[in-house]
Formats: C-alpha cells, sequence, structure tokens
C-alpha cells in the first residue's frame, strides 16, 4: 500500500519512474518448506544488467532527492563550518617519538607525524597548533599521497617498528577490506621491495623489527590463517605460523605490550582460544593457553609480578558476567587464582597491562567505566567522572611503563576530549578537546536517561538528547510533539554509547530530538541483555525498539508523522524488522548497509563470514526451527501487502563484503511491489563503512540528514 501520510513529497506528476526489476523466480527449498524468490537474480554483482539496474535505482534517487539539493548543500557546509579542518590529534609517546596525525582544510585524507622526544623523561606531549611549524617534524604518510588516483582509501595496518625505523602499513583502495601491506625505510622515504597483497586488517611489526605478521581469509571472506614474512625475504617464502581450519572461528594475531609473546586469538562469537609464541622464537610451536570448550571465552593479558610471568586471563566460564583470574605464564592450564570474581550486573570487558597497574574496563547500569587494577591488592580504583551519560576508554597506550594514561572521553554533548590520568595522584589532566565551531557551547543541550517497557516487562533504557531553546520535549513546551530520530543497533554485544556529533547538531539546531534505544542484542547492560537478543530471542531486540518508540510518543516527545528511525549493518535489519511489525509508529526510516535479506545469507555458507554468524543467528541450514524463526522475522521475506509503510532509503555499497549490496537491491525491488516509497542508494566504489575521504563523507551524512528532515516536515527550517 502507499504511504498516506501528510509528508511533502513529489506529486506522481512530478516524480519520474521508479525502476521495475526484473522478476525472475528461483526456488529455494529447506525442511519441506519452500520461499519464491523473485529477485535473487541481483545477486550476479558482474553481470552488466545487475549494474545497470543499481546505476538506474541511483539516478532514480537522484531525480527524487533534487528538490533537497540546497538543504543538502547547507548541511554539508554546517558540517564543513563546525570542523576545524586544519587540525593535529594529542601527541602519544612511543620510544623515542611523539607520534600524531594531522588535517589540513582542503585534503580529503590525514597525515601521519611524528616528532623527536625533547628528552627520556619527557610525558607531557606538545601542544600543537595550526599553522606552527613543529621541530624535528617527519611525515610518515600522507593518505592524500597515497590515495592518488584512487576513488576509495582505506588504511588496514599503521605501526612504526620498536626502534623507529620502518613503516608498516595495509592500504585498501577497493572497499573490499584486502588490504597490500608495503614498508617504507623512514630515513630515505623509500619503499622496500617487500610488498604483500591479500592481507587482513591489522599486520603488525615483530619487536624485534626482523618480520611481519600479518593474516589471510578464505574464500568466506573468514581471517583463518597467520603468517610470517621475514623483511628482505620473496614473499612467496613467508610462513604459516597457524592456520584454523573450523569455519566457525576467526583468527588474528598481535603482540603483547610487553613485547614478550606473539599472542594468537582464535574465536566465533561464543567460543575462543588463545595462543603464545615467544617474541624471540616466532617459529616456535604456538601453545594454547587454555584449550577451547564450546561456549567459553577467555582473553589473555601478560604481566611481570613480583618478577614472574603471569597472565591475566578474563573469562566467562561459569562466570557470565566474567571474571579475572591469574595463572603462571608457563603453566597457563594449572593453579588459577581468582582476583576478580564474577559479580553479575558488573560485565567485564577487558584488562590492558603495564608495568606496574593495569587498566580494567568494564560496564556498570548501562555505561563505560575504567578502574586501575592494582597487581598487590588486587583493588581497582574507579575513574570518576561529572556527566550522567559518557563514553571512556583507553586512548592509545603503546608504552610498557607509562607513568600517566591516555584516556579519550565524551558524551552526547561533550565533544571528543583527550585526558592523560597521573596513576600516582589520581589527577586528570585535559590535554585537548574537539574544537567545534561556530559558537557550539555544550550548555545548549541537554542528555538524559529515560526508560521504556518492553512486552515482557523488561526496561529498556534510552538515551535522549535535545538542544534546550526548544524546551524540554518532554514537558509539551513546544506546544505540540517534536521531530524525533530514534537510532538502534542490538547485535553481537556491541553497545552504542554516547558521543557527540558534530553532523547530528544539523538535526537538533532545527529543533529535531535525538534518541538511542538501547535494545536487547547489544551489550549495554551486560552479558544476559545480549543474551536475551541473539539466537531464537532475536525478536526481542525488535520488539523492544517498537517498545521505545511507543514509549516516546505516548510520553509526549513526539508523534509518528514525525518519527523517523535509523540503523546500519545488523541495525538495518532491526529497520526492517521494525518496518514490518510496527510500521504505523514512522513517518521515515534510514537503512544503512541493512542485513534485510538474512535468512538467504545465513543459510549459504558459501558467502562471506555465514558460518562464523551461526552463533549469533542460528544454523537455519541444518535446523528447521531456527529456520522457521528467522524466516519470521528476516524483513525481505516478511514484506506486509495489508500495511501502509513510511517513506524508506536504502543505502549500500557494491564492494561490501559484509553486508552485500544484493540484500538492500531486494528489498527495495519486494518493497516497490506493494506500493512502498523506497528509495536505493548505492556507492558504487565503496565497502561497508561507505565512502572514503572526510568531505565524501560528510556528503554522504548531508544527503541522509537532508532526506531525514524533508521526511518530518522540516526541509525548510534553517539551523
Amino acid at each position: 500500500m502507499t504511504d498516506t501520510r501528510d509528508i511533502p513529497t513529489p506529486s506522481p506528476s512530478d516524480a519520474p519512474a521508479a525502476p521495475v526489476a526484473a522478476v525472475r523466480e528461483h526456488r529455494r527449498t529447506h525442511h519441506d518448506d519452500e520461499f519464491v524468490d523473485r529477485y535473487e537474480w541481483l545477486r550476479e554483482k558482474e553481470a552488466g544488467e545487475v549494474v545497470a539496474h543499481l546505476e538506474a535505482e541511483n539516478a532514480y534517487t537522484d531525480a527524487r532527492t533534487a528538490h533537497l539539493s540546497g538543504l543538502r548543500e547547507r548541511i554539508f557546509e554546517e558540517i564543513k563550518g563546525r570542523t576545524l579542518e586544519t587540525d593535529l590529534s594529542v601527541p602519544s609517546r612511543r620510544g623515542d617519538w611523539w607520534y600524531y596525525s594531522r588535517t589540513v582544510e582542503g585534503s580529503q585524507y590525514g597525515m601521519h607525524c611524528r616528532a623527536p622526544l625533547a628528552s627520556p623523561d619527557d610525558w607531557t606531549p606538545p601542544q600543537l597548533e595550526p599553522g606552527v611549524d613543529v621541530a624535528g617534524e617527519q611525515v610518515l604518510l600522507d593518505g592524500n599521497v597515497e590515495a592518488d588516483g584512487a576513488e576509495f582509501f582505506s588504511l588496514g595496518s599503521f605501526e612504526v617498528s620498536t626502534d623507529g625505523s620502518l613503516l608498516l602499513y595495509g592500504v585498501d583502495t577497493e572497499g573490499d577490506e584486502r588490504y597490500t601491506l608495503r614498508l617504507r625505510d623512514i630515513a630515505s622515504g623509500e619503499n622496500l621491495a617487500d610488498e604483500i597483497a591479500g592481507t587482513f586488517a591489522g599486520a603488525s611489526l615483530s619487536p624485534d623489527g626482523r618480520f611481519v605478521v600479518y593474516s589471510t581469509v578464505d574464500d568466506a571472506w573468514r581471517p583463518d590463517s597467520v603468517w610470517l614474512h621475514e623483511i628482505g625475504t620473496d614473499t612467496a617464502s613467508d610462513e604459516r605460523l597457524f592456520h584454523e581450519p573450523d569455519e566457525r572461528y576467526w583468527v588474528g594475531a598481535g603482540f603483547t605490550r610487553s613485547d614478550r609473546y606473539l599472542v594468537i586469538e582464535v574465536g566465533s562469537s561464543i567460543t575462543s582460544e588463545e595462543f603464545l609464541v615467544p617474541a624471540d622464537d616466532l617459529r616456535a610451536e604456538p601453545r594454547s593457553v587454555w584449550p577451547r570448550r564450546e561456549g567459553v571465552e577467555y582473553s589473555v593479558s601478560h604481566a611481570i609480578v613480583d618478577g614472574a610471568d603471569v597472565l591475566y586471563v578474563l573469562h566467562n566460564d561459569d562466570a557470565l558476567d566474567f571474571e579475572l583470574v591469574r595463572v603462571s605464564a608457563e603453566d597457563p592450564t594449572g593453579a588459577r587464582e581468582v582476583v576478580l570474581p564474577h559479580q553479575p550486573g558488573r560485565r567485564l570487558e577487558g584488562l590492558s597491562t603495564f608495568r606496574d597497574w593495569a587498566l580494567l574496563g568494564y560496564r556498570r547500569d548501562g555505561l563505560q567505566r575504567l578502574g586501575i587494577f592494582d597487581y598487590a591488592s588486587g583493588s581497582v580504583t574507579e575513574l570518576e567522572f561529572d556527566e550522567p551519560l559518557y563514553t571512556v576508554g583507553s586512548g592509545g597506550n603503546p608504552e610498557w611503563a607509562p607513568p600517566v594514561l591516555r584516556l579519550g572521553y565524551g558524551s552526547f554533548v561533550t565533544p571528543g576530549t583527550v585526558y592523560d590520568y597521573v596513576v600516582a595522584t589520581g589527577d586528570l589532566l585535559l590535554r585537548k578537546r574537539q574544537p567545534v565551531l561556530g559558537g557550539y557551547d555544550p550548555a545548549d543541550y541537554e542528555q538524559r536517561r529515560v526508560w521504556a517497557t518492553a512486552d515482557d516487562g523488561t526496561r529498556i533504557p534510552v538515551s535522549v538528547v535535545w538542544k534546550r531553546s526548544f524546551g524540554d520535549p518532554a514537558d509539551g513546551a513546544s506546544g505540540q510533539p517534536r521531530a524525533l530520530h530514534l537510532y538502534g543497533y542490538g547485535s553481537y554485544e556491541h553497545s552504542i554509547d554516547p558521543a557527540m556529533s558534530v553532523a547530528r547538531l544539523s538535526l537538533l539546531d532545527r529543533g529535531v530530538v535525538f534518541a538511542v534505544a538501547h535494545v536487547r542484542g547489544g551489550g549495554e547492560m551486560g552479558r544476559q541483555w545480549y543474551e536475551d537478543g541473539k539466537l531464537l530471542h532475536k525478536r526481542n531486540t525488535f520488539t523492544d525498539f517498537v517498545a521505545v518508540a511507543r514509549h516516546l510518543v505516548e510520553t509526549g516527545y513526539t508523534s509518528p508523522d514525525r518519527m523517523t528511525a535509523e540503523g546500519g549493518s545488523a541495525g538495518g535489519l532491526l529497520m526492517g524488522a521494525v518496518a514490518n511489525l510496527a510500521p504505523e509508529l514512522f513517518a521515515g526510516i534510514l537503512a544503512a548497509v541493512p542485513f534485510v535479506d538474512a535468512l538467504t545469507t545465513i543459510l549459504d555458507p558459501s558467502l562471506p563470514l555465514t558460518v562464523i554468524e551461526w552463533d549469533e543467528w542460528g544454523d537455519p541450514l541444518h535446523d528447521p526451527d531456527v529456520y522457521a524463526y528467522m524466516k519470521s522475522y528476516s524483513p525481505y521475506e516478511n514484506v506486509r501487502e495489508d500495511a501502509t509503510y513510511p517513506r524508506i532509503l536504502a543505502v549500500t555499497s557494491l564492494n561490501d563484503t559484509r553486508v552485500m549490496y544484493v540484500e538492500p537491491a531486494k528489498w527495495v525491488a519486494r518493497l516497490r511491489e506493494v506500493g512502498v516509497d523506497a528509495l536505493l542508494k548505492c556507492e558504487m566504489v565503496a565497502g561497508h563503512g561507505g565512502v572514503s575521504g572526510r568531505y565524501n563523507s560528510w556528503r554522504e551524512r548531508a544527503f541522509e540528514l537532508a532526506w531525514l528532515l524533508d521526511v518530518v516536515g522540516l526541509a525548510d527550517q534553517q539551523a
């Protein structure tokens, strides 16, 4: 059915005809159930007719949104005008150098630089100012030079050797997350002959600077192998250190901060195993820390306590929200000393070990927390902050024995902030708060946490932020419900934490309220929160989001004709499911790289990452109950003919290897069959993260925000 809401849209006489995808029946039969897929032919990425269809969709979207070109340009200029285009990051110390990045007005990509320390005892980062020369500065890599001639550019690895002489970096110019590794002699600026194509992100240099450790993927895009390359030798002679044959597991590798071990990590979403290799003998046989057991996850951090090599192991063996134990590095399967016992409601998330203490990351009451962990006493000193909603995390601390910890902090109203925390005194030293130009004042905005109630009585946290001058949206001061944009994700135990967005100001300054529904399937409220939103509980994610939307309507924040929703990737699945469950609650839905043909993808083990994903969604290929459950919510298969849908914008990328373009392409074609006003925008040279380059990204976001404002009737509203 067509959208009948009183929202300004081009009239049928003004609008061009929407592309009509050819119907070619493809029959899929599993567990005695047959599904007739009319648009599966769109999966043939290399076929000329598929490319032509995507280009027709782009042309249609361009025509349908042409009336927003002026607004798009205004929003782009607003984002640009609030951003200090020529800027520098806060330097981070490693070895004899301060490392930092700089951006230059007019340039798409950043420059990676370094400058020498003033003295070995220098732990106070230099105050860098745009336009002021930095003594001894070296430009290690200029992204604009590396990206010259390429429509897409992304770095997947960037590391300098311990002695500061070599740079390792990995480049992707397609968006398919296949990186070519290169090595550069920093003194001469020349690249070495060593070049390794087809690698995964996250390569490392060995502490002695002799080797590169990197990983590669199998045909299903799963990182499955770890390789050792000796610098200066033919890459054809590279040695495979480790291979994981089980298709449910991914592999990664990296060195401990102590430089004592290479850690090879093997994991699915429910099970993990880690292996140690001595950093001074990388050809040694990898040694398992704890043999893997189905459903047990753990991670290890190396430390030296009272002269002994120990491993701190964070695990969930009979500890839902994880506990921390200490074991001998030489005999990790031996005696376990519990140093932080399991405490329900305190989800331990990570431990970063340093020479004298460790940094513990954990989550309590829906917020991230950081604490200093004392090796001797096992006590945790929590860092405290003033705001009721905030995000805090480690800000990059490569040194083994620093007197300070670099932290990153922010909230919905506080721009990204860099602190150095002095562990000995507890002092928090402000190093930089990201400037927001144009007179931005955090006091002009307000954030709060409210709670909605799900159908089963579960309380769902909701974060809300708005501009104060428009009045509190909950008290009806404006005289009518406000336009509200509701964001959600809810998968993989990923939390949507408070963060200020320059682009979001273009909504807030026009009176739009922004809200985040922290639905089950995410990690905001601990491991059980995640468990209750995955596998055969996945529908809780969708019904939680609907419950939040209804709560915001019932409490006067907004009304259905003034509310839009957004989610990306697995959050795009959420958008598709919500559109089917409660289309009457929204005026528009923005789905970015949406996982909307979930069942088709998860049924096909030959597709990228499918088998790994069975731990998250279930295995519908072999389990009829999982098949039936997924079929009950997969958006593409549940498009309704008896409903009035909101306007829908789906954004995707041709080279996305995580959620393939075909999913939103098929979904939009199906939605059009029932008369939905649906648009598809496909970036023809990009990957899962969308376009590259900051100006390109700003224009992409300006396009989306202009569409959202048009949906709620605020396209003519000046900021």
